[in-house]
């Protein structure tokens, strides 16, 4: 995870780095889906430290471990992530 924080980090600053206005709506956009990843990786963090890491938040259940090593901060096992996103 802490590369996953230190990509998306390195992200935030090429994009401040690039000159454009700040009113620039990709721009913008790809700022703000940064930064919620980051919200998501601080959380993830925050389960570990608490113990959750790992369990769904929705049904409890372990999340399997090759979906933690593509997304290791998920919050969600997949049929959850998949109610969830309906």
């Amino acid at each position: 995870m802490e590369h996953a924080r230190n990509s998306r980090l390195a992200q935030l600053q090429a994009l401040s780095e690039t000159g454009q206005s700040a009113d620039d709506h990709l721009l913008s956009t790809q700022a703000g889906a940064i930064q919620r990843v980051l919200k998501e990786i601080d959380e993830a963090f925050a389960r570990v430290d608490d113990g959750s890491y790992g369990s769904c938040l929705s049904c409890a259940k372990p999340v399997p471990a090759e979906r933690l090593e593509i997304l290791p901060y998920t919050r969600y096992c997949v049929p959850c992530q998949g109610r969830a996103a309906v």
